[in-house]
């Protein structure tokens, strides 16, 4: 993924960049309506936002995000990275997994392969960081865009579910 020429809808279309705390309320908006179809929630679009900026502030060096603006400002798609520290190893003290969460584009984006450049650039940002390797969890529908994207299925990355 690294080195890769940028489309060119990526530089003239939209902008990907990483967000900061200025980009919450956005962020509190896409993460509410990436929700929608989930169980019911008992907080306003406010008291989300405001617990959002609380976990972020909280959250800030292991969890950045990567955002896709068109020409106007509103942002229309993000991608999260989970940066987990992994366990030291004798020659290697700094190891680092990543994590690609929470993808989303706006519905009336998709398609356009806005998605895809969000989970490049956070990839590739975690990369940079040092991450020994970027995984994702996708619902079935999109396993075949992680799967152009580079990522492939393993067997020696299990998960257990609560029972």
């Amino acid at each position: 993924m690294i080195g890769r020429t940028p489309r060119p809808w990526q530089t003239h279309l939209v902008r990907i960049s990483q967000a900061n705390a200025d980009d919450v309320a956005e962020l509190a908006r896409l993460l509410w309506l990436d929700t929608l179809h989930e169980e019911p929630t008992q907080l306003s679009i406010d008291a989300f936002t405001a617990e959002l900026a609380q976990w972020w502030a909280a959250h800030q060096d292991s969890h950045l995000v990567f955002v896709a603006r068109l020409r106007r400002p509103e942002i229309v798609g993000m991608a999260w990275a989970a940066l987990v520290p992994r366990v030291p190893r004798p020659g290697a003290t700094s190891r680092l997994s990543a994590d690609i969460q929470s993808v989303f584009v706006m519905p009336n984006q998709r398609g356009q392969g806005i998605g895809s450049a969000l989970v490049e650039a956070a990839a590739e940002h975690a990369t940079h960081l040092g991450s020994l390797q970027v995984t994702v969890q996708s619902g079935r529908r999109a396993v075949p865009v992680y799967e152009r994207l580079g990522f492939e299925s393993s067997r020696q990355l299990l998960q257990r579910s609560p029972d």
